[in-house]
């Protein structure tokens, strides 16, 4: 699918899953080079900048939440760009929020009214990052609302439940960071083709570019940090909780085995079985039973074991 924005001289083409034959007409109306349009085809995969004589190419993979049944995954997409001084071609191939909520702003021309657009179409492309970078710390911002949610459950004694949801989160944010890692070389490369292509004055943007990735990326690692610190506790927690079951169940296992062996000694069928078959035998027996455990239960309380 292929839409086509323009802005006085600056013109937008944007290709959703395009077809070879969009690809082409892209190719020929605005004089790629033949190995550009190959990789618009079919993913890339690999970040990379490419620096041709009036363009330059571009290879991003950005991380998206997703909802699957209950829970959330992230998933990488991929866009390339296509930069020059008149236009810019974007390419991605499932749907791209954040570039579709850009359209919008792109056709009504609200980013000129916060400040020009600028003569070239790097500054079309410095605001699209803008735009899913400030996406991007808006995903993470739920991701950290999550991590508030379970840290108040992992509290409740709801830590069985929270080893799940925390491993998803977790999960999440290590494919965030696996997404977002190679965008640092990425943009330094970008900063170099970009000063040749459109001089020196637009480096300030690169500049600021690389601070929102920076940004972007420190918030990331400080909800890794933030989600191992909330796993350990979690796991603390619930081996305490774990250790305290066991401590109960040795306990209980400790105290009952000498009942049951005191009970099947005195039902082994000998002739001079001591107790057995004098008056009160039967609660002779139950007394010693009932005293073994009151002195077992002391023991254990001397010993804090309780």
């Amino acid at each position: 699918m292929l839409h086509t924005y323009t802005y006085k001289r600056l013109t937008w083409i944007d290709l959703e899953a395009p077809t070879t034959d969009e690809v082409a007409k892209v190719m020929n109306d605005y004089r790629l080079h033949p190995l550009v349009a190959e990789e618009l085809v079919n993913p890339t995969l690999k970040p990379k900048v490419d620096f041709y004589k009036d363009y330059i190419y571009v290879v991003l993979r950005f991380p998206f939440r997703k909802r699957n049944l209950h829970s959330y995954v992230a998933v990488d997409k991929e866009v390339d760009f296509v930069i020059s001084k008149d236009f810019i071609i974007t390419t991605h191939y499932d749907t791209v929020e954040p570039l579709h909520n850009f359209s919008k702003m792109f056709e009504v021309n609200s980013i000129v009214d916060k400040g020009g657009m600028g003569e070239h179409a790097g500054y079309v492309f410095y605001y699209m990052l803008k735009h899913i970078y400030k996406n991007m710390l808006s995903e993470l911002d739920s991701i950290k609302t999550a991590l508030g949610d379970a840290e108040e459950l992992v509290f409740t004694g709801r830590e069985k439940e929270m080893v799940r949801t925390i491993s998803e989160l977790s999960r999440e944010l290590i494919n965030f960071r696996q997404s977002a890692r190679a965008h640092k070389d990425v943009l330094e490369s970008f900063a170099i083709a970009s000063k040749e292509l459109f001089g020196e004055n637009f480096s300030y943007y690169v500049s600021d570019l690389q601070s929102e990735y920076m940004k972007t990326y420190e918030v990331i690692n400080n909800s890794r940090e933030l989600v191992n610190d909330l796993r350990e506790t979690n796991d603390s927690l619930l081996s305490t909780k774990q250790n305290e079951t066991m401590k109960t169940l040795t306990i209980m296992a400790f105290i009952t085995f000498p009942l049951s062996l005191i009970t099947d000694i005195f039902s082994i069928p000998t002739e001079h079985t001591p107790i057995i078959g004098y008056l009160f035998d039967f609660e002779i027996i139950l007394g010693i039973m009932v005293l073994f455990t009151i002195g077992m239960f002391f023991f254990f309380k001397y010993k804090k074991w309780l």
